[in-house]
């Protein structure tokens, strides 16, 4: 299988016609993901909400590394918009090698006081507009037999999480789902792997609404090497993988503990 050449520490095959289709690309892990896949020759493909820092970025990105990349503003939130990016690039004759899923965000605060509509908008993000992506290009992928897709899930994936219930919840979906296309696509020749970032440096908490823990604080990762992490484990051809050690030693506690204890960790963890 090619896997669409998804080296971090650099491989000189890549092939420069590879592209990557990177949503949640303005900001946060987004940003990461793009310079280390424009870093590795991969022409991209941005998808954000918001123009104007996708441009910055590709701008920096052209200039730095020579490589092709296509903007693409659009709302995943709304009904339809997988489709109609994917009619957009068909248009522009544009074969995404890898899709990264990473647009997504969360809401913190009990789950009663959190206004339905933007619980159900990050429902429509987190869970729909991922599965529509994950399907629409993915069926191009197996069609082709070569292809690599990673999901961003959560380390609140592992467990029900109390002020996060919701997103928790989505996050679960993406690991359970990830896994099991993995099973799936492996005779297809493509590599679906889902990534478990724990708390990272994003814009993520004030997206949220969130303040941050004393005990959150100490399980800080820096954006760039979650990113790393997830791309390896898809050039590993991993099913999943957990970003930094800590993270995995609180995802293994979870064998060890029962789900009262674990919710009332959670709880604990992440009141501020």
């Amino acid at each position: 299988m090619e896997n669409a050449g998804v080296i971090v520490t650099g491989n000189p095959d890549v092939r420069s016609t590879t592209t990557a289709l990177v949503t949640g690309a303005s900001s946060g892990l987004g940003l990461e993901f793009a310079e280390l896949l424009a870093a590795q020759n991969m022409d991209l493909v941005l998808v954000a909400r918001r123009r104007e820092p996708m441009e910055k970025l590709a701008s920096d990105l052209r200039r730095k590394y020579g490589v092709f990349v296509q903007v693409e503003p659009i709302d995943l939130a709304q009904s339809g918009a997988a489709a109609r990016l994917k009619s957009t690039l068909d248009e522009k004759a544009l074969r995404i090698d890898m899709l990264v899923n990473n647009a997504g965000f969360g809401l913190h605060g009990d789950f009663v006081d959190t206004p339905l509509e933007r619980t159900v908008e990050m429902i429509q993000l987190n869970i729909t507009a991922l599965t529509e992506l994950s399907h629409i290009f993915g069926r191009d992928m197996a069609a082709r037999g070569s292809g690599d897709i990673l999901l961003i899930a959560s380390l609140l994936a592992f467990q029900p999480v109390p002020t996060y219930a919701a997103y928790a919840a989505t996050k679960a979906y993406v690991l359970s789902l990830g896994e099991a296309l993995h099973d799936e696509f492996r005779s297809r020749g493509v590599t679906v792997t889902s990534l478990c970032p724990g708390h990272t440096e994003t814009g993520f908490d004030a997206a949220a609404g969130a303040h941050i823990s004393a005990a959150l604080r100490m399980l800080t990762m820096k954006p760039r090497p979650v990113a790393e992490a997830g791309l390896r484990a898809l050039s590993q051809g991993k099913a999943s993988a957990i970003a930094g050690f800590m993270n995995n030693l609180v995802a293994f506690s979870n064998r060890l503990t029962p789900r009262s204890m674990q919710r009332a960790s959670m709880k604990r963890v992440m009141a501020p």
